[in-house]
């Protein structure tokens, strides 16, 4: 055997060898590789429990900057390559998403991607003005205090749903309602135009039919009772009160209408420079009810007016007290000593407007 044929013969072991160890290399790398691309997938990337709002036309700079400021990610560098691979940098949605303690980047991208939103709880109460709705539900809801409140000039949409400027109140009932944060004025206006069907059924239909009255009379009634006592328990004595003198053609003279056509809510004494004051909602002019609520009332408010207490009141006075309770008459002449008795208490605390 020659020289070369020999050096030929051990020459390929050696390739052999190189190829195996290259090979084993490769592996060992594309393993390690393959595991770390499974944590970016897999393992658990959210740092601090976190709600990310994405506001309209927001882009994926603006989306990973917010992550980053807060902190809320265990690796960036995993959850860019999930998005990445997932085509989420091109297909950005706004909302309000909640970053659960446990999610991985595989979750986080999908929920982001889908526009998987947690739906957001909205409360709205004790409002008198519309300017107070529109303030309380634009914390909740992308849209702002400006496009709310405009729903309430805009007298086309409002004929629409079956409403005047005066009467679109009613359309609004206090209560919780989830929505998401991506909901329009329109969008809330329409669910709530939804929800109002819903809570006037055939029952509560019948009893304002049984009252001659319309649902949006009975909030309006119910809007008046709510200003006139705080005392829940009072409620369907106040509500049969009011119904008593509307049945007998009387003046409402419901002093919250008169502190509603003033504009101011915190008057504690009505003088009688403000019964004079010219308004169809001052019910110490005109007969009846005023055109609309004035203010938006509770569902208990609501009922107690479909639910009245059945009784021969027609005058109401605030105990001397200032308990938030009532004296109530039946004649003149005993609600003018409860009367007196309130002024005079009024009086002693120096209590003049």
């Amino acid at each position: 055997m020659t020289i070369d044929k020999k050096n030929k013969i051990m020459m390929f072991p050696k390739i052999g060898k190189f190829i195996i160890i290259f090979f084993s290399i490769a592996f060992i790398v594309a393993g390690i590789r393959a595991y770390q691309l499974y944590r970016y997938v897999f393992e658990e990337n959210v740092k601090n429990e976190y709600i990310l709002i994405i506001p309209e036309n927001a882009n994926y700079a603006q989306v990973t900057d917010s992550l980053t400021a807060n902190e809320v990610l265990v690796n960036l560098k995993a959850f860019k390559w999930v998005a990445k691979k997932k085509n989420y940098p091109v297909a950005v949605k706004p909302g309000r998403y909640h970053f659960e303690k446990g999610m991985n980047s595989n979750q986080i991208v999908n929920m982001l991607r889908g526009g998987l939103q947690e739906p957001v709880e909205v409360t709205f109460n004790n409002v008198h003005f519309k300017e107070d709705l529109a303030g309380k539900v634009s914390k909740y809801i992308q849209a702002d205090s400006l496009s709310l409140l405009n729903l309430f000039y805009n007298e086309e949409k409002i004929k629409e749903y079956g409403f005047t400027p005066e009467t679109f109140r009613a359309m609004f009932i206090p209560n919780t309602y989830e929505f998401y944060w991506t909901t329009t004025a329109e969008e809330f206006a329409d669910r709530m135009k939804t929800e109002y069907e819903r809570f006037w059924n055939e029952e509560r239909r019948a009893k304002a039919a049984e009252l001659n009255l319309t649902p949006a009379e009975v909030t309006t009634l119910a809007s008046i009772v709510q200003s006139e006592t705080a005392k829940k328990e009072e409620l369907p004595v106040v509500a049969g009160l009011y119904i008593n003198r509307l049945k007998r053609g009387q003046l409402l003279q419901a002093d919250p209408t008169v502190k509603y056509a003033v504009g101011d809510f915190s008057l504690k004494r009505i003088l009688n420079s403000h019964l004079e004051i010219e308004s169809p909602y001052n019910t110490y002019k005109y007969v009846g009810l005023p055109p609309g609520p004035i203010n938006f009332p509770e569902i208990a408010s609501v009922d107690a007016v479909l639910n009245h207490q059945k009784h021969n009141y027609i005058y109401m006075c605030a105990k001397p007290d200032f308990s938030g309770y009532h004296n109530f008459a039946s004649n003149l002449t005993d609600h003018n000593r409860n009367a007196a008795a309130y002024r005079a208490a009024l009086n002693a605390n120096k209590i003049y407007q």
